[in-house]
């Protein structure tokens, strides 16, 4: 079974404008190759590889019924998303800082709530209201992860059902 995780959105910005930031970010990270496009990003049935092999892709999210559990659990409604699939061959720790290493230069410049998870159970971050928050568990923001985030947080744990 595939370990992926996802970040919701809901934002003004376009999905084509955040896959353009994605990349923009992706690329002077060093976490994508020069070659990794917007459009490759955006492509129904296709994906961006990361240096370790972690596929990326950024869709529009449809107008989620009221029970979506980002609706339900949150009180918000994604625009856009942006999934992550963990490779088999490489090791999920390193693919995860990458991950956090994107999320974090996109929250930069894409405003509006969002929501990274594992799922649908376990939040890794939420920005609500312009408010960052980072999962209590120290296994999950260890402080090589923690150095990524340029913006302010607070550490609190979210659940999706009891918000």
């Amino acid at each position: 079974m595939a370990i992926e995780y996802d970040l919701d959105i809901a934002t003004g910005s376009s999905v084509a404008e955040v896959a353009a930031r994605l990349s923009e970010v992706g690329r002077a990270s060093g976490v994508f190759d020069t070659s990794v496009t917007p459009e490759q990003l955006m492509a129904h049935g296709t994906f961006a590889l990361t240096r370790l092999g972690t596929t990326v892709s950024v869709l529009p999210q449809s107008v989620p019924h009221p029970w979506h559990p980002v609706v339900a659990g949150l009180g918000f409604a994604p625009t856009v998303g942006v999934g992550f699939r963990m490779a088999k061959d490489a090791e999920v720790s390193d693919q995860q800082d990458d991950m956090i290493r994107l999320v974090a230069s996109l929250l930069e410049d894409i405003e509006g709530d969002a929501v990274l998870h594992f799922q649908y159970e376990v939040i890794w971050l939420l920005r609500r209201n312009g408010e960052l928050s980072l999962h209590e568990r120290d296994d999950m923001w260890p402080p090589r992860r923690l150095a990524l985030m340029t913006q302010p947080y607070r550490r609190e744990t979210h659940r999706m059902d009891s918000e």
